[in-house]
């Protein structure tokens, strides 16, 4: 059988989680948490780039071997799949070698407003306030919620990189191959988000519960010292709450939401503004 590969994307705390529970609900499909397929297939590059001992005995060809089977490696397990999802915010960033290894594969970029992914992550370091976590590297970083914002926004880190390189497909050659799906909408129209969803990627719809979603991953989350990081409420459905966040932080982050504004990119967009309401309800995506 010959199996499709799809990747999820995008922003942190925006859904991804929520999405691959959502859709390993089809027995068709295999999607979870971020993968080590990803950090996998960064090393294999890097050891066969210009500076790896073995690049120049390793041919474009043999490096592309090499990267497809590190997929179909992992994911041996489930080769009954018909369909594959991997997970991972690099996948954004990788997107000219995602479309040479696999040129009918598509990538869901989960979004939401980057004030409300700041809330969210602060909200967990809140929660597990007796833990140190991996996000931040040292005291000054996770001292306060001004450093600890600031460190998350840094390119090199867990907002600032999986922004950038959301912004870099979005924009680039290849941003027809992307859906991004907000996460308010996803969570108040599940239905309608999903059945767009299958549209882009070219499957038959499949009636999912939204009432019985849950996922779980307890044990790495707690390694990260992040409980309840992957953790996906059983009912899908948008809580509305005020922001943990002060005023002048919420507001510094408010405004990077890039993609309502599509000028430049032929990526398609389901978000949540209210001009597109209707849209939505009658089944159309902006593109």
């Amino acid at each position: 059988m010959t199996q499709s590969y799809h990747f999820i994307s995008g922003l942190p705390r925006s859904g991804s989680t929520l999405l691959s529970a959502i859709l390993r609900q089809n027995p068709r499909f295999h999607a979870a948490m971020t993968s080590p397929v990803g950090a996998l297939f960064n090393s294999v590059l890097g050891e066969l780039g210009a500076h790896g001992e073995f690049a120049p005995l390793c041919t474009e060809a043999q490096k592309q071997a090499i990267t497809r089977g590190l997929f179909d490696s992992y994911y041996h397990d489930q080769a009954d799949k018909p369909a594959i999802f991997d997970t991972n915010r690099l996948w954004s960033s990788q997107l000219p070698a995602l479309k040479t290894l696999f040129p009918e594969s598509k990538v869901i970029c989960c979004v939401r407003n980057v004030a409300w992914v700041m809330d969210s992550i602060e909200k967990l370091h809140r929660k597990n306030a007796f833990d140190v976590s991996k996000m931040f590297n040292n005291p000054s970083e996770r001292g306060t919620v001004y450093s600890r914002l600031e460190t998350l926004a840094q390119g090199d880190r867990l907002v600032g990189f999986s922004y950038q390189a959301l912004r870099e497909a979005f924009y680039g050659e290849h941003s027809d191959s992307l859906l991004l799906v907000d996460y308010e909408l996803l969570t108040r129209h599940p239905a309608d988000s999903m059945k767009l969803i299958y549209e882009f990627i070219g499957e038959t719809p499949f009636v999912h519960n939204f009432s019985n979603v849950a996922y779980e991953a307890s044990e790495f989350d707690a390694h990260l010292g992040a409980k309840g990081l992957h953790s996906v409420a059983r009912k899908v459905e948008f809580r509305s709450r005020a922001t943990i966040l002060p005023p002048d932080l919420f507001e510094k982050f408010a405004n990077m939401s890039f993609w309502l504004e599509q000028g430049g990119s032929r990526a398609n967009v389901i978000s949540y503004k209210e001009k597109e309401r209707n849209k939505m309800a009658s089944g159309e995506m902006e593109g």
